[in-house]
């Protein structure tokens, strides 16, 4: 005997009936439904690292849902407001692999931020009637980014490292530090992203990978040296790029021997490098970042190396 039907004004057809009865109408639609159309439509529209975020949120939430639920998928109808809920206790007790500590509240709120984009897909799709995430409120703590003040930079710039890939982490950030270019865009800088700008200097010309946005960065004298240092290296011979290619995880990785031996107290990140670009390289010197760093910023930037190199 069939089960009673709700078919909410929808065509009677022959095929309806069987989609419903099978539970193949979008009434039936999944958690695991839901991540294999989210994922197809992103696959050539967002950055392979975003793309990269979504799949580790996605294995979160299926170790959540054996864990917790003790199920491998769950209805989207299923979906509440204590889901969502038990989800967050579960990131936020959750120690990932080879960490000191739990997961941090942020990175918590990022994995639910993502659900969320892949449950208003759903909700706008129809596939399911209620949004769980309504009187939902993600809350992120309020942090201080961290910089290298002039010492610092000064002491990273002149160090003598024994080991090379130390050497080329170090000129990696530090490159970034004078541009204030993220490390996905520093890795596919060719010799085709420098033009002359209009006021005769040299410029990097490109655009972020992430947001598509446009970037104009005038090539200061500290990064022109490091450009010039890997014209002819074997890694960029090969790659083709202006410097070495790492991958973001080893380079992360090795910036953590580079700040030891360098006696750098901070928590070394590339992305420490933007904040450095855009503190000590350009505000600290009386330059809004927005201007776009005209001519005479170059000019007022390069006593600034000379006088860090000379220890004053």
């Amino acid at each position: 005997m069939l089960p009673r039907i709700n078919f909410e004004g929808k065509k009677v057809t022959g095929k309806l009936i069987k989609a419903v009865y099978l539970g193949e109408d979008e009434n039936s639609k999944t958690l695991q439904n839901l991540i294999d159309y989210h994922s197809r439509k992103i696959e050539k529209t967002l950055a392979p690292g975003t793309i990269k975020n979504f799949k580790i949120t996605e294995g979160y939430l299926f170790n959540f849902l054996n864990k917790e639920r003790k199920t491998s998928d769950i209805y989207l109808r299923e979906l509440d407001y204590k889901f969502l809920c038990d989800f967050e206790n579960y990131l936020i007790s959750y120690y990932p692999k080879d960490h000191p500590k739990a997961m941090s509240h942020n990175t918590a709120m990022k994995h639910i931020q993502r659900l969320r984009k892949m449950v208003t897909l759903a909700y706008n799709m129809e596939w399911i009637d209620k949004d769980p995430f309504r009187r939902w409120k993600n809350t992120f703590e309020k942090r201080e980014r961290e910089f290298l003040s002039a010492n610092e930079l000064s002491n990273l710039e002149t160090y003598e490292f024994p080991i090379e890939r130390l050497e080329r982490v170090r000129d990696l950030f530090v490159f970034s530090c004078y541009t204030g270019i993220s490390y996905v865009d520093v890795m596919k800088l060719t010799l085709n992203n420098i033009s002359t700008g209009i006021d005769g200097n040299n410029w990097i010309f490109t655009k972020r990978q992430k947001t598509k946005t446009p970037i104009k960065v005038p090539l200061l004298e500290p990064a022109l040296e490091l450009i010039r240092k890997y014209g002819n290296h074997p890694m960029t011979m090969i790659t083709g790029t202006l410097l070495p290619v790492i991958t973001n995880e080893k380079l992360n990785l090795y910036l953590k021997e580079v700040a030891i031996l360098c006696g750098i107290k901070k928590n070394l990140t590339f992305h420490m490098a933007r904040h450095t670009f855009a503190t000590t390289v350009t505000l600290s010197n009386g330059v809004p970042i927005e201007t776009g760093l005209s001519s005479w910023v170059i000019q007022k930037l390069r006593p600034l190396k000379s006088t860090q190199g000379s220890g004053k």
